[in-house]
């Protein structure tokens, strides 16, 4: 693989060589569209195009069709062996590590933006893009093989992905699917262990740009935090009432979606949870210390302060309706509650901040600097104004930004 790529290169610079040797770059009518194009195709795949790629997306340029250009570009598979794992990668882990393998969140990232998908559905759809090249191990629940062959097999992936339902793959009822949520990559990471509060913090980390220190509100009613945390934690009340409160008043009603979801490994044989799987309570089932559908997990640590709430079921609440939040722009059309991860996926996706945080990340990856300026943030408005009224593609999002950072 490593020599293949090696002589790609050196047939891609030697392309390049030719085409400035040709006077391409001399001043000519063409040079602006030809840099243009280079730079467009060098941003979104990270490589440089043939010469015949670079002609087509030089005369769209010069033509004044600088995103058909843009498009053309994406049709290169290091958009998606490369931008767009680089992209995804790091949402599937708590180090947010961008080398950590291809799994089944990220091949589903993939896939969606690959067939111009509402990426809305990220969060709640029941689908998960798996690999259809041949020889490949099967989907397990229980380790991440197909995807390590898939990887390793060095496949296309704009080639090599295809659709499926994911209830049909992890067992879950379909309404019980909340699109990478509910993947075996995301519960490994943040349904293992713990409360579950995880979910809730690295979605809204990697899916709305905010962490919880960015959405404290110290003025919303404390009546869903639950007992495992302490109202005087070292013995200090003024500490829960000035800190615990501001997060944990919004992020536990909202959290309780996800009640009835767990990660079930050997911590003993296999801390890691490399064989673990994700396991849900459906209807009818009971847990044997809860007595009810909700995992215990969700009641570790009573003791700290038994009066707290006690889940009774996955009913949320989104109390940050209201309050400073309110700016994150939760969406109108919705109740702002229901139950299960699936709806609360709808609820975080359909908000302005869920829009902005994609088309921000983009231009970060993009552009390969932060927004610097009142230009820069005026761009990625428009941007996002354009993502949210033509259907949520994030393909149309990496055209226009690459063609705004095309002339630096």
């Amino acid at each position: 693989m490593k020599n293949n790529s090696s002589r790609a290169r050196v047939i891609q610079l030697t392309v390049v060589g030719a085409i400035l040797g040709a006077g391409l770059w001399s001043g000519t009518a063409l040079a602006a569209p030809q840099d243009q194009a280079l730079q467009i195709h060098s941003r979104i795949t990270g490589t440089i195009p043939s010469e015949s790629v670079l002609l087509d997306m030089a005369r769209d340029i010069a033509n004044g069709d600088p995103t058909a250009a843009a498009y053309t570009a994406m049709q290169h598979d290091a958009f998606y062996n490369v931008t767009l794992k680089n992209l995804a990668t790091p949402w599937t882990n708590e180090e947010q590590d961008v080398f950590a393998p291809l799994n089944d969140y990220s091949a589903t990232v993939i896939g969606m933006v690959r067939d111009d998908m509402d990426f809305r559905q990220l969060l709640s759809a029941n689908i998960l893009y798996t690999g259809n090249a041949s020889g490949l191990p099967g989907y397990s629940t229980s380790n991440n093989d197909h995807y390590a062959a898939l990887e390793a097999g060095g496949y296309s992936l704009k080639d090599n992905l295809a659709q499926r339902s994911q209830s049909s793959l992890n067992g879950l009822p379909a309404d019980a699917t909340a699109g990478v949520i509910t993947s075996r990559a995301a519960a490994k990471a943040f349904f293992s262990a713990g409360t579950n509060r995880a979910m809730f913090r690295f979605t809204m980390l990697n899916h709305m740009c905010r962490d919880l220190e960015q959405v404290q509100d110290s003025t919303r009613p404390p009546d869903r935090i639950r007992q495992d945390v302490s109202r005087s934690p070292g013995g200090d009340s003024r500490v829960f009432q000035n800190n615990c409160v501001s997060c944990h008043s919004g992020m536990d009603p909202m959290a309780q979606a996800f009640a009835y979801y767990d990660y079930v490994y050997d911590a003993d044989n296999d801390p890691q949870g490399e064989s673990g799987a994700l396991d849900y309570n459906g209807a009818g089932d009971t847990d044997p210390e809860t007595g009810s559908r909700v995992k215990a997990k969700n009641h570790i640590n009573a003791a700290n302060f038994p009066h707290g709430f006690q889940l009774p079921d996955d009913r949320w609440d989104n109390y940050w309706r209201e309050g400073p939040n309110l700016h994150l722009g939760w969406s109108s059309a919705l109740p702002g509650s229901g139950n299960g991860a699936k709806s609360l996926g709808e609820e975080l996706a359909n908000s302005r901040a869920f829009a902005t945080c994609q088309v921000t990340k983009v231009f970060r990856q993009v552009c390969l600097r932060e927004p610097e300026d009142a230009s820069d943030r005026g761009r990625i408005e428009a941007i996002t104004d354009d993502f949210s009224s033509s259907g949520y593609k994030l393909k149309q999002v990496y055209a226009d930004t690459a063609v705004y950072c095309a002339g630096e």
